[in-house]
């Protein structure tokens, strides 16, 4: 979309191929942001204000200068095929990749067969990485639910962030709502831990949190999405020769919560800019030291050293929400940063920062 939005390819043939067809709606995007992104005419709900419920701690949080907004699936999918179908130049083709090659030639295999490019931008994740020491691999698994309900139940100024008031005993658990209208929302269940739930449990636990914490007896589910995105701190490269690894892949999603949309938008932003000065296209690694911010937390949430929902509490308790927000983003300043970290809980940090550097 970056690359039709510039106007400037239409010079370059450009095959898409991705296995799906997208026709149902089967995610939703939530994203924070200061000025309006490209794709500002699906964003289908904006707030400039979120609820969070921590431990101790129950507070409406303003996001001023940013604002969270939120994508449906299939209107993210609708949007692009649109766009992309307008392109004499772009050709879409719904096949399953086999494999991704770059030595002698570039490009990759479909139904057995080579496809040859000049470059190959691969959002992949064939096999979970083999890991070293330090590193670790956490699942971020949900399961959401857009309900609707009988009566007014929902406050559709304001989205819930994080509710960590479900039982922590799977892992980091917290619930986040999504309100269309005051009897409408996307409600969704999630986790971080090592390993999934059985597929009934997701619905159960969904169940108690409207029925017994929301106290929401009738709703009607019209609805249903499940994900499952790594957290995890190993240095996926961003290359192999001319494949350019974009996405989960390239390292994109970030390690210690999950978030991933915006850092894409960032890194197609940035491939294209390269592509227009006919500069090599891999992307910009972070700073350093926000890897390490995600290994901290990583090595204190896979040891279960201190529990996430007093992380995440003491983040938005102590710390004024944008520049948690800037933190979360990677675009913080050191300065910011050790205001930050000042606020967390001293001894589990210090030994899991020891840890990591050891």
């Amino acid at each position: 979309m970056h690359m039709i939005h510039c106007g400037r390819f239409a010079d370059k043939k450009i095959l898409l191929i991705d296995k799906d067809p997208k026709k149902n709606n089967d995610r939703t995007w939530c994203f924070w942001e200061k000025d309006k992104g490209l794709f500002e005419p699906i964003v289908v709900r904006e707030w400039n204000k979120v609820s969070f419920i921590g431990e101790g701690f129950d507070n409406e949080l303003s996001l001023n200068p940013y604002t969270y907004k939120m994508i449906r699936g299939i209107d993210f999918y609708n949007y692009c095929l649109k766009e992309i179908n307008k392109q004499p130049n772009f050709t879409l083709r719904f096949e399953e990749v086999d494999d991704v090659f770059s030595s002698d030639s570039t490009g990759v295999i479909v139904n057995g067969k080579p496809v040859y490019a000049e470059y190959v931008f691969n959002s992949i994740l064939f096999e979970k990485p083999r890991l070293t020491s330090k590193q670790y691999w956490l699942l971020q698994h949900f399961k959401g639910w857009v309900i609707e309900t009988d009566g007014k139940e929902f406050n559709e100024d304001r989205a819930t962030l994080m509710d960590f008031r479900p039982c922590q005993q799977n892992g980091t658990t917290f619930c986040y709502i999504l309100p269309f209208s005051s009897n409408k929302a996307v409600v969704e269940y999630t986790l971080f831990s090592k390993s999934l739930l059985s597929l009934p449990e997701y619905d159960l636990q969904l169940k108690e949190y409207l029925n017994n914490i929301l106290q929401i007896k009738s709703y009607n589910i019209i609805e249903e999405e499940f994900g499952v995105i790594p957290m995890t701190n190993f240095s996926f490269p961003s290359r192999q020769n001319n494949i350019i690894n974009i996405g989960t892949a390239g390292g994109r999603t970030k390690g210690s919560s999950g978030y991933t949309f915006r850092s894409i938008q960032k890194q197609s932003q940035h491939i294209v800019q390269q592509l227009l000065k006919n500069e090599d296209p891999v992307s910009k690694k972070e700073p350093a030291r926000f890897t390490f911010y995600d290994s901290v937390l990583l090595n204190i949430l896979y040891n279960n050293s201190l529990p996430g929902k007093k992380v995440f509490t003491d983040l938005f308790k102590k710390n004024p929400t944008a520049s948690v927000l800037k933190f979360l983003d990677n675009e913080s300043s050191l300065t910011e940063e050790l205001k930050i970290i000042a606020s967390l809980p001293t001894w589990p940090f210090l030994k899991a920062a020891i840890d990591q550097m050891t």
